[in-house]
């Protein structure tokens, strides 16, 4: 049965194929479970939404169709993030999708965080009620900062983005495991891919406690944009990269 599971990944594309074989055969609950799941892995769907979960930072979070997948170059903030919360920080996870990057920083601190999460997409929002639940996190509905309860003006210590930067007309060119299965609102960032980061940007002063922190993941090819949309709000700007992870983040101090 494994065998024949390698062969039918290896034969629709899958590089790592054993892997995968095992992890499908994991997530399984019967021989016609396993091979529905074969099929839609076959059939092009992303690993992760096929077997409910992506690891992230070591933990593991729920994803599934429709959901943006968090990924490994993202850890990256989350390393970032850390160097600078205290225990106990308030944390803000701005287009947060399944809330990946804000339960990793609450996970990863010693005491925990006042944790926050919110999105526009409420299918996103389903996974992440229950990636940032163990960590005591509430989730919020809505367009960016209009999401927020006001009670949190002036108090983020650390607000995480990820927001989406791929130019529209780059849309086409990513590889179909995301063009075709994760939602178009979590990839396209307009024009020059930084229609949101200026949002976040320009939006960013009110909310943050004083001495807080943005940090936001992009491109180095965009960092400079991205570094003078947050200068240009007034914050303090340095941006920092990971040659490992190929991650780029830029991050502003108020």
């Amino acid at each position: 049965m494994v065998t024949s599971l390698v062969e039918s990944l290896r034969a629709a594309g899958c590089v790592f194929a054993e892997e995968e074989a095992e992890l499908l055969t994991g997530a399984a609950t019967d021989a016609d479970h396993l091979a529905e799941l074969l099929s839609r892995r076959v059939g092009g769907e992303p690993l992760e939404h096929v077997v409910g979960w992506a690891e992230f930072c070591g933990l593991r979070m729920e994803v599934g169709a429709g959901a943006f997948v968090p990924r490994r170059r993202t850890e990256f903030l989350v390393r970032e993030a850390l160097a600078l919360a205290r225990p106990g920080a308030v944390v803000l996870d701005l287009c947060c999708g399944v809330g990946a990057l804000g339960a990793a920083v609450a996970a990863g601190l010693p005491g925990g965080a006042e944790l926050h999460a919110a999105d526009i997409d409420p299918a996103a929002l389903v996974y992440a009620r229950r990636n940032v639940a163990p960590y005591g996190g509430r989730v919020w509905e809505g367009d960016l900062y209009a999401a927020l309860p006001s009670s949190l003006r002036g108090r983020v210590d650390v607000l995480v983005v990820n927001a989406p930067y791929v130019p529209t007309e780059e849309i086409v060119l990513m590889p179909s495991e995301a063009r075709d299965h994760e939602p178009l609102v979590s990839l396209d960032g307009g024009a020059d891919g930084l229609d949101i980061h200026r949002r976040v940007a320009a939006g960013a002063l009110p909310w943050l406690a004083p001495g807080g922190h943005l940090l936001i993941e992009t491109s180095a090819r965009q960092s400079p944009s991205t570094a003078s949309a947050l200068a240009s709000a007034g914050l303090a700007v340095r941006a920092v990269t990971s040659e490992e992870l190929y991650a780029t983040v830029v991050i502003g101090t108020a």
